[in-house]
């Protein structure tokens, strides 16, 4: 077990005169604590002797774990061949009664079980912005341990400096349960040693090992995420391979109709909270992602079960209101293969054994409209904060408009379609995904524009690519930190199911599938400044790359968003701003 502290504190939730310090252990230890001085002081004037204390609460995190897939430098997770625990304690301290506009030192310290007192260095903090006072707002996503991560977030770093605020949307990292993503993962690129400063990732170049750090960022300003598909897991198992569990969701419909055919075996005497947690460990989760982050809670509109949820949520930054949604979906195999157990097939050996299909690339968290997130979306949109902030930003992780992979198929229910031989037998489960049932285009996406939404930002295709609607509003996708799976442009085709030909699994709707362009219907923007070329000296619209990475900043004293890429290639380049648009003009 280890006497050091497993992460630097990070911010959270802050308020007009607070914010919450958290930080991580491998030991239940005592006296966990944040100390903090004087508004104006910087770490370097700070005396040592900080003379404001907050005690913080302790809790342990319920499904962190470690598997033979993990990447530690630890004793107690050597030669594994099944998942085991690993605990790892949170700590959290509220700091109060701050001046807005200021900022103040503060550090923690955390006492082990033996007494040893460990402190972490000294960092600023700050209660949340007011109207009026300029923000510098990181926009990123899909970090993932990906390769370029540390490389990416180092630059931020030497680049803007201190930012105010980090927007992550969604895919923090791989498989939320394995704590070493999160924390230490050997090779350098853990989530938050990455926004730490503290990784050490050797990336490879042409030959050359450069090691990136990543960036002292979220120490001294808040981080705000968005649930992507990375930081949800499935059918949950004490020892199985957690790759194995992240991959096996099934609806939650599904999951009660299994709980409802043995409920009296499961739950003889009815309780409702033994029913929620059984269907949620039978179909899907996001305890990990839920236990590690504290963000604003939302009233679910249900009458029948009142109930608060962080998976979704709003807030006031300085002159940004930021609405931050639950919209994501499995990601599976566009393989068509009698073994894949796919987006848009079932296996074969599973044909007769429905408790192990995977329901095709079924949703999360519903969006559609009528649903309880759309009541609360609606809600928020008419809400004075809205309205009267200067910036209006959505943050989501499914794009609603990409040149990327994972815009296809629409974000809709799989519709099975049961194809039978002659005697009745199943041939095939297929699942189809029409496309002008798309919950995002058809329902969210009017929404938001309605509403004067200045801003979507998301990710999940791996790519950077911007469009703006007809009415003014932004789309900007920032993804590009770490490998890319291409964007499809004029003759680059996604791959996409057969619609015809001798294939027994030929016969799906080709209006359902969009192979190039963005299926919903804008043109990518061309970058404004430095766009890359392609072969034929032509600008690209788009940054998909794994050599070169890319980032945005949101500037709330100008209203522009600027995006920057640097090429890994050449780790001695500087980067390059290569693009800037501005949310006060309503249309280009």
């Amino acid at each position: 077990m280890s006497s050091q502290l497993l992460t630097d504190p990070f911010l959270q939730f802050p308020t007009d005169n607070s914010v919450r310090v958290v930080w991580f252990t491998e030991f239940p230890g005592h006296e966990h604590t944040v100390r903090w001085g004087q508004p104006g002081q910087t770490p370097e004037n700070a005396t040592g002797n900080l003379p404001n204390q907050a005690v913080a609460v302790t809790t342990r995190l319920s499904r962190t774990r470690e598997d033979e897939k993990s990447h530690i430098d630890h004793p107690d997770f050597q030669d594994l061949t099944l998942s085991v625990p690993r605990p790892i304690w949170r700590h959290e301290a509220l700091v109060g009664n701050l001046a807005p506009g200021q900022r103040f030192p503060y550090k923690v310290a955390s006492r082990t079980d033996d007494g040893t007192l460990i402190e972490s260095r000294i960092f600023t903090l700050a209660p949340a912005p007011q109207p009026g006072q300029p923000m510098k707002v990181l926009l990123t996503s899909d970090h993932q341990s990906m390769p370029m991560t540390a490389a990416n977030l180092q630059k931020v770093k030497e680049t803007i400096g201190q930012v105010d605020a980090v927007f992550v949307a969604g895919d923090l990292v791989n498989i939320p349960d394995r704590a070493s993503e999160w924390f230490d993962d050997s090779r350098g690129c853990a989530f938050f040693s990455c926004l730490q400063g503290l990784g050490d990732f050797a990336l490879e170049r042409n030959g050359r090992t450069v090691r990136y750090q990543g960036g002292e960022l979220i120490q001294h300003a808040p981080l705000f995420p968005a649930l992507g598909n990375h930081e949800v897991m499935g059918r949950f198992s004490q020892t199985a391979p957690l790759n194995d569990q992240f991959n096996d969701p099934i609806p939650r419909a599904e999951a009660m109709k299994m709980y409802n055919a043995q409920a009296e075996l499961f739950n003889p005497s009815g309780d409702d909270a033994i029913r929620r947690r059984w269907v949620i460990n039978n179909s899907f989760n996001s305890d990990t992602y839920e236990e590690i982050f504290s963000l604003p809670l939302s009233q679910v509109p249900n009458p029948n079960r009142p109930e608060e949820t962080s998976r979704y949520y709003a807030i006031t930054l300085g002159d940004i209101r930021l609405i931050s949604l639950y919209v994501t979906q499995i990601w599976r195999s566009p393989g068509l293969g009698p073994e894949v157990r796919g987006r848009f097939r079932e296996r074969e050996a599973d044909l007769n054994l429905p408790q192990n299909w995977g329901y095709g690339q079924h949703i999360f968290e519903p969006i559609e409209r009528g649903s309880l997130q759309y009541q609360w979306l609606e809600q928020e949109l008419a809400s004075d904060a809205f309205r009267n902030a200067k910036y209006k930003v959505v943050m989501l992780h499914h794009p609603p408009h990409t040149l990327g992979d994972n815009i296809m198929p629409a974000f809709t229910n799989p519709v099975a379609q049961y194809d039978r031989r002659a005697d009745g037998s199943l041939k095939a489960v297929r699942y189809e995904y029409p496309l002008d049932a798309d919950h995002i285009a058809r329902d969210l996406v009017p929404l938001l524009e309605q509403a004067g939404v200045d801003l979507v930002f998301y990710g999940h295709s791996h790519v950077w690519n911007r469009f703006q609607s007809s009415i003014g509003t932004h789309y900007l996708e920032t993804s590009n930190v770490g490998n890319s799976y291409g964007a499809f442009w004029k003759e680059d085709a996604r791959p996409v199911p057969p619609v015809e030909g001798t294939d027994e699994l030929a016969g799906f709707n080709p209006a359902y599938y969009v192979a190039q362009g963005d299926p919903n219907g804008l043109e990518p923007i061309t970058p404004t400044i430095a766009p890359l070329m392609d072969d034929n000296g032509q600008p690209l619209p788009y940054i998909a790359s794994n050599d070169i990475t890319a980032f945005s900043i949101l500037f709330t004293d100008t209203g522009t968003v600027s995006s920057y890429y640097f090429d890994t290639r050449q780790p001695n380049s500087t980067v390059v701003k290569f693009d800037e648009f501005s949310l006060e003009f309503d249309v280009y």
